[in-house]
């Protein structure tokens, strides 16, 4: 087992509370708590942040979601449709899209999906919502931040 690094949730505080907070707002936004769990929890699969996909999962489970459907959000495009709404699967479609830039850009089909389904406000907050949670993969995978064996409170 990798050891964390630093004790990265008690360094920098001013950005730590930054960056809660623009996930709260995130959370609070016009997206609904599971859409943001899901893109929340596809981005961190992808990235490999395992704090990430833990919490997230955990956050889907207790909104109720079934867990044969956060097992097949990875093959998302081969799940049935009642897996995963049209309005999700755009979402998810757009978070892969933006999530692997630089590498790849977002096609211009790719966001006319998107538009099908959101306004540019939600396609604003969405936007928040990726980077948001890319932002905190980012730091918890470089510094090695671990799974909890039990989760702390309220989590």
């Amino acid at each position: 087992m990798t050891q964390a690094r630093i004790p990265f949730f008690q360094l920098a505080p001013a950005n730590l509370q930054a960056m809660i907070a623009l996930s709260g707002s995130v959370k609070k936004s016009s997206l609904g708590a599971r859409l943001v769990e899901l893109i929340n929890l596809r981005v961190s699969q992808i990235n490999g942040c395992g704090v990430c996909i833990d919490m997230h999962w955990r956050d889907l489970i207790k909104q109720g979601a079934e867990p044969r459907h956060l097992n097949a959000l990875p093959g998302w495009r081969e799940a049935p449709e009642s897996f995963f709404s049209a309005r999700e699967r755009a979402a998810l479609n757009w978070a892969e899209a933006v999530n692997a830039l630089p590498h790849k850009q977002p096609s211009d089909a790719d966001f006319g999906e998107l538009k099908e389904h959101f306004t540019d406000n939600e396609i604003a907050e969405l936007s928040y919502a990726i980077a948001v949670i890319r932002g905190w993969n980012v730091i918890n995978a470089s510094l090695h931040n671990q799974i909890p064996e039990v989760p702390p409170p309220g989590f």
